[in-house]
């Protein structure tokens, strides 16, 4: 427990990092901007679906060792740090690589940025897993719901204003000048983010120092065994996830299709943030309490029909939009529900391991991606969309399965 000057000291750094990660969010963004520019330096879908697996899969998976290693650690904030200092040097590397992009023969260039990119998500899992225990342990949970509410709203405001940015800046520079200005400038905002961290006074805590990672596997093990719950709740992620890792597919379906400008990747980008403000404001009415399955099912409906959507409307390129904008209220219905059940289902003594399994029991989104790039070049996306619509709403049933007693008895007080 840290005092109250301190735990304000550390909400206000908290909030500077927020600030900054808000706006360098969509110079990077992994449904319209990276795949573009993978596409753009000569890559296939089966390229895009090792982007993909990477980016989604890869990053939650690596959450797991990176969990089992900080366990073992009594401060953490040096580890947050340098994770983010990697992914800055990642950036700021491939904005000088795409400068001169055009030395660079196809193939080798397109290697290249997936390994810059691998660098990039997992030292993100790395800075997340060691975010997320400094801030429980920095922040009192007094104050933690006034954070949230201030940071939710520093996170709508920022994606949109850089939205708004990034559509105007990758029409105003030619490719492939255009996105290594958008990288530079969010390795650069990302640097601005970590003032805030040095600030933060993190209290030492107790850890553990003998874990490993064959612990936390035997702990995962009797887990899963024990908790019907965490067992739906892992089939859960690993079908209806999948639409996570669908929704990048989309800009190549439509560089197939009828080709891709700047100022139509900006307007797809802009419309996906519309969809996940509209969609936060929405929820923040309707939501009631701690319930997160009404939201959930919406995620589920909304992803599963959306790979269906995009076949039927790729003909039809002024139309075709629309799906980004269901993307974004997908993508928000995603991150509020899943990680809220999360929390319903967990409880303070498991509730790090869970989060830990959440990222490294999502196996499909690594593999599912590899695959689908391979088989859209073999079959097309006729085949791999329509695959995916039935395995993201085969989720329902394992939705419908869970059982959240916290809010499930609240909701019986109130009748």
């Amino acid at each position: 427990m840290v005092d109250l000057d301190t735990s304000k000291r550390n909400s206000r750094s908290f909030l500077w990092h927020a600030l900054f990660l808000a706006l360098a969010l969509n110079f990077t963004d992994i449904n319209t901007i990276v795949p573009t520019m993978l596409m753009e330096a000569g890559g296939t879908p089966f390229h895009l679906g090792i982007l993909t697996s990477i980016m989604i899969g890869g990053t939650s998976f690596m959450q797991l060792f990176f969990a089992a290693y900080l366990m073992g650690k009594n401060k953490k904030r040096l580890y947050l740090i340098a994770g983010i200092y990697l992914r800055v040097a990642s950036l700021l590397l491939l904005g000088a690589l795409l400068l001169y992009s055009s030395k660079w023969i196809g193939v080798s260039l397109v290697f290249t940025v997936l390994v810059i990119m691998a660098v990039f998500s997992f030292s993100g899992s790395l800075a997340s897993v060691a975010y997320m225990d400094i801030l429980g342990s920095t922040i009192n949970k007094e104050s933690r719901k006034r954070f949230f509410i201030l940071r939710q709203t520093i996170n709508s405001i920022g994606i949109l204003v850089s939205a708004i940015l990034v559509r105007y800046l990758i029409k105003v520079f030619e490719h492939p000048y255009n996105y290594s200005v958008l990288f530079l400038i969010a390795g650069s905002l990302l640097f601005i983010g970590t003032f805030g961290f040095w600030a933060v006074k993190e209290p030492e805590t107790t850890s553990s120092n003998d874990s490993s990672l064959l612990e936390a596997l035997k702990a995962i093990k009797l887990a899963v065994i024990s908790d019907q719950n965490l067992r739906c709740y892992l089939f859960l992620i690993n079908t209806s996830g999948l639409g996570l890792a669908v929704f990048p597919f989309f800009i190549a379906l439509a560089r197939q299709r009828f080709g891709l400008t700047s100022e139509v990747i900006g307007n797809y980008l802009l419309l996906q943030i519309v969809g996940m403000i509209g969609a936060n404001l929405v929820m923040n009415l309707i939501a009631k309490g701690e319930r997160y399955k009404g939201i959930l099912y919406s995620f589920v409906l909304i992803g599963g029909l959306l790979p269906l959507a995009a076949l039927f409307l790729s003909d039809y390129q002024s139309v075709y939009m629309i799906i980004f904008l269901f993307s974004g209220i997908a993508l928000s219905s995603y991150r509020i529900s899943v990680p809220g059940i999360l929390i319903e289902i967990s409880d303070d003594k498991n509730r790090t391991l869970y989060a830990g399994l959440s990222g490294a029991g999502s196996i499909t989104t690594v593999i599912f991606p590899l695959l689908a790039g391979y088989f859209i070049e073999i079959f097309g996306y006729g085949i791999v969309f329509t695959i995916s619509t039935f395995i993201i709403l085969s989720g329902f049933y394992f939705a419908f399965k869970l059982k959240c007693s916290r809010f499930e008895n609240k909701e019986l007080q109130y009748k």
